[in-house]
């Protein structure tokens, strides 16, 4: 039990960190009740069935601003996936703030991702209980995933 007491005293000398640690992860947690909610009603119910006409508009866009607006999704994409595995071992929705950071991050097999992640029974219930709240249809999903169990 040597190794406990070197962590103790660091613990103690830097109170500070600890302090900024909780003080943002309770942000981060008030900020996700609201926010998470939020994002998963914008979600189209139909998201999961076919492509998105407004992503198409984007990809014609001008090359500059399509560059541009990639960026800065990916970047907040990153930012909130990593706040959601923060979240994991903090107060706050992990599992969905990650899955709602993945939807904003662009990479290959991602459509097959979100699709199998938003089969797993308990997050769909999840999910489709807020849009509920929030007075929107639940979510389509491809029926040859809809029976995934988790």
């Amino acid at each position: 039990m040597e190794w406990v007491e070197p962590i103790l005293t660091w613990a103690k000398e830097n109170k500070t960190f600890f302090a900024w640690v909780a003080s943002i992860s309770a942000f981060a947690f008030l900020l996700s009740l609201l926010l998470v909610p939020f994002l998963v009603r914008k979600i189209p119910e139909d998201y999961f069935l076919e492509e998105d006409p407004k992503a198409d508009a984007i990809r014609e866009s001008h090359p500059v601003l399509r560059v541009v607006f990639l960026i800065l999704k990916n970047l907040l994409g990153w930012i909130v996936l990593l706040s959601g595995i923060l979240m994991l071992l903090t107060p706050g929705q992990g599992i969905l703030t990650i899955l709602i950071g993945i939807m904003m991050i662009n990479f290959p097999g991602k459509r097959r991702l979100e699709i199998k992640l938003v089969s797993i029974k308990p997050l769909n219930r999840a999910i489709n209980w807020m849009r509920e709240k929030g007075g929107k249809p639940p979510l389509k999903i491809p029926p040859s995933t809809s029976t995934a169990t988790s």
